[in-house]
Order: structure tokens, then sequence, then C-alpha cells
């Protein structure tokens, strides 16, 4: 059992900006992937005595669930953006620091501790609804298929300038953009904040920049730089909390600035899980998982691809533990498979952990699915509180073909909308049907056909030319049999 013996200080800069660009080069000390030799890691599970720390997007409750292991939080303190809360103020695909114990086969855990800080809280600037992109307050934001958003959220993206804030949580991509894994809208502006990393710093004027947004910190209070000054590749936090926000010219009018940043080279044997983007990459013994040095050994384990499949931005979930230079020696790396299918519809009927919509079959998995209820507001929504006839939106993964092993599951207001998004089995030779997941997809004189950037097809023949066996599809349609869907709009999509 790891002892939870000492506190990482400034290691919840992870939980928002993921250390991006803050990590060292390390590496030095990799395996047998090429590079040196460390100490081997432990073969039956964690051994060494330290802090267990995980990074990731909470995935469920009835105590809190991240990198597909269950936290204990009975004895466990809660903070958000630094003040004191519980349990109820977190919700699912926000990132979160959680530090406690863990024993060797991962199959108890217990949180001392669980943080959350956003990434960016603030007012749209601009959108671009073909891209799936905001820009709040100079950073940008992608949302994705593994995007949760809030119900106070409007549904368009567009009507998204029209919200006062939003508040974002993510992993930082190597180009520091976000990926958002949830997004919440305010009703008014609050405090505006931003975590990221300083650049063209002028000391002279009291400025820098964090990605494409000017911070002015003249009246700000400096807090745990050292030796007291800010630097350039620093990663900072800057807030505004009296109200003074954005001065003319779009600047953030700081009023506190903290250092995020944090060196591992104490804290040898600590366990650490954290799930994000490779955001440097020199060689499969050399890399940062979101600012954090990793490297692999022969005895790495890769579940979800090879070695030769990293590389920078790929999504990964490392786990391992610090060796004496403060590099996560990765006893298992995760590649992140994408969420690329989706299905919008009624429960047919349910199994255990099994459900089906569209006669399609759905696997969902109380460690790996994220779960949130929009209907009822259940705050420990799980499998158990589905039945059929509940409406359902899942997004996940093929696997086994023509089955769906869900990553995300949301229920909502039933509505007539059914839609499903997957790759074609059988495509044009087929016209004017297509079958997805094992669904008969029929198309009509009504059916409205779009390409990529979601303009119309010019003709029907344009479209049946374009699609075949494997192209990804979205359908908007109708639910006519258990497993046919009849199309009111096909979107051919890129993956």
């Amino acid at each position: 059992m790891i002892s939870h013996t000492k506190k990482f200080g400034a290691v919840f800069a992870l939980a928002t900006l993921l250390l991006a660009g803050c990590g060292g080069g390390g590496g030095g000390n990799g395996g047998g992937n090429g590079g040196g030799n460390p100490a081997p890691p432990p073969t039956g599970g964690i051994t060494r005595t330290g802090v267990a720390v995980a990074v990731g997007p909470i995935t469920g409750f009835g105590s809190v669930i991240v990198n597909g292991n269950t936290y204990d939080t009975s004895a466990a303190t809660f903070t958000k953006d630094g003040q004191p809360a519980t349990q109820d103020d977190f919700a699912v695909g926000q990132m979160v620091l959680v530090q406690g114990t863990i024993d060797d086969d991962n199959t108890n855990a217990a949180a001392t501790s669980v943080e959350f800080d956003d990434n960016v809280e603030g007012p749209v600037s601009s959108v671009d609804s073909l891209n799936n992109i905001l820009v709040v307050l100079g950073q940008t934001v992608h949302i994705t298929a593994s995007t949760s958003i809030d119900d106070s959220c409007p549904a368009l993206l567009d009507d998204f300038l029209n919200v006062a804030a939003v508040e974002v949580s993510g992993p930082v991509q190597a180009d520091r953009s976000i990926e958002a894994t949830r997004i919440e809208c305010k009703n008014v502006v609050g405090e505006l904040e931003v975590t990221g990393i300083v650049s063209s710093l002028d000391t002279g004027a009291k400025t820098f920049m964090i990605n494409a947004l000017v911070v002015d910190y003249s009246a700000a209070m400096l807090q745990d730089f050292p030796g007291g000054v800010i630097s350039n590749d620093d990663p900072v936090e800057a807030k505004d909390s009296d109200g003074g926000g954005l001065g003319d010219a779009g600047e953030l009018l700081a009023t506190r600035v903290e250092f995020k940043g944090n060196r591992f080279g104490d804290n040898e044997g600590d366990h650490v899980e954290v799930e994000g983007f490779i955001t440097r990459f020199a060689s499969a013994t050399d890399f940062d998982v979101s600012g954090i040095p990793v490297t692999t050994t022969d005895t790495t384990v890769f579940e979800g691809g090879v070695v030769a499949d990293l590389d920078v931005n790929l999504k990964v979930e490392a786990e391992g533990e610090f060796n004496s230079a403060g590099v996560l020696v990765a006893t298992k790396l995760e590649i992140k498979q994408a969420t690329a299918v989706r299905v919008t519809g009624v429960v047919d009927s349910k199994t255990g952990d099994t459900l089906k919509i569209l006669d399609i079959t759905i696997t969902t998995d109380t460690d790996k699915t994220r779960f949130e209820d929009k209907l009822a507001d259940v705050d420990r929504f799980g499998i158990g509180d589905i039945n059929p006839g509940d409406y359902l939106e899942v997004r996940g993964q093929e696997f086994p073909v023509g089955e769906i092993f869900a990553f995300i599951l949301e229920r909502d207001d039933l509505r007539a909308r059914t839609e499903l998004r997957g790759f074609v089995e059988v495509g044009g030779e087929n016209r004017p049907e297509l079958t997805v997941l094992g669904v008969t997809i029929q198309t009509n004189g009504s059916t409205s056909f779009k390409d990529s950037n979601e303009v119309e097809f010019a003709n029907e023949d344009d479209f049946w030319a374009a699609v075949g066996e494997g192209s990804l599809i979205n359908v908007d349609g109708t639910e006519d049999h258990p497993n046919t869907l009849v199309a009111e709009e096909i979107e051919l999509e890129l993956e």
C-alpha cells in the first residue's frame, strides 16, 4: 500500500494545464527501448512508499472514478478553483488531481484529496462551428466526441457567443490548445482566469502572453514564484477577481498571478497515473505526457497500440513511478482510442452492463464509461439507473465489430430524433440503402446529403459516388424498426 506521506504542492497544475511545456527533457535514464538502465519497475504492482497520484477526467461517482480506478472519498478533502468544496460540486469530465493510496493490484484505492481547477474561464470571443473550436480569453478550445457539455450551455455552437462566460476543463495538446473534456456555461461574468505558459514577457510594461492572450500584471499579487519574479516559460494561473476584467485592447487585467510549476526531483518512488497528450517526443525513451517526462522500458506493457505508435499529440495514459531524475518510468502505457462512433436514441433493452439501442449492442464499464444524467440530475448516476425507454446519447469505439464500447453515456429528455454515427459496412452498391453497425439506413427523396463541410451535395449521385465501405457517416432520422433508420440527413464525415 502506498502511504500519502507528502504533498506534491504545485503539481495541482497537472489537473488544469497538465504542465505543458514545464517538464524537463528527461528520458536519459530510459530502459530497453534505447536508453540507459534505470532500476527495473516493480513486477507485482506498487511496492515503494510515496505519494499515489492520478490525473484525468472524472468518469463517475459513488466515490470518484479516475483513470479506471474507483477512489474511496469518505475521508477526502475536496478543493475547487482553490476553494473548499464537496463532492457534489464536481461533475464528470472535469480533469482532477487525486492524491491518496492504492494497493499493489489497483483494487483498493482511497483518496486523501481531490482537486479541480479549470483551464480557462471567461467569455467566448470567436466560434468555428465547422471545426468545433471556441476561443476563450485567447485560448483555443477543441470540442470533440469526448467533450461533456453541461445543460447550462446552448445546443448550437454559434450560440456560445451569447453566453456570458464558459468554464473549460481538459488536457493540453502540444500546441498548447485545449481538448475540452467538460464545458460549463455561466449566466454572468465572474472571475476571469486562465492557466498556461508565460511567453513574450515584458518586465518594463509588466505584461506577458498566454497563447494569444496578453496579461497585464502591473496590479497583480504574485504568488509562489521562485525568487519572487515571473520568467518566460513559467506555468502560471492568471486571475482577475475584482471585476476589472479586460482592458481596452482585450488584455486580462490580472489581480493575481500564481506560479504553477513543479519539479519532481525529490519524489522518487511516487506512483503516478496521468492521462493526456504526448506534448514532446524525441523517442520511446524520451517524451513528455502533458509536460511530464516519461520513459518506457522493455517491460512496459502497451495497451491499445504498440511502441511504434508513439508520437506528438497522441493521447495516452501513462502509469508508473518516478525515478531519481523525476522521470516517470512507465510500467503501463495505454494508447487512448478515438471516440469515433455514436448513437442517440431510446434504449430497447438492458441486461447487466449491456444495452441495446437500434438493436446495437452497447457495452459499458463502471470504471471506463463516463456516465452523466441530464434528465433527473442523479448525482451518482450509473448503469443501474438506466431502464428501457430511456433516451441516451452514447459515444465510444466500435469494439468488437458491430458493437459499441461506451466511453461516454448521457441520459437526456426524450426526443423524437435518432442519430447514428459510424463506419459504412455496405455502401453505395446497395443504393438507396446503407448499413452501419448492422443498422439499415434507408434513404428517400426527402433525405439531405451533405459533405464533411456540411455543404449539401449538388446532386444525390455525387454522394453515392463518394460513400463506400469504411466511410464515416452521421445519420439523423427516425427509427422505423428495431434496426432500421429512415434518414432525414446524412453527412459524410472525415475521421
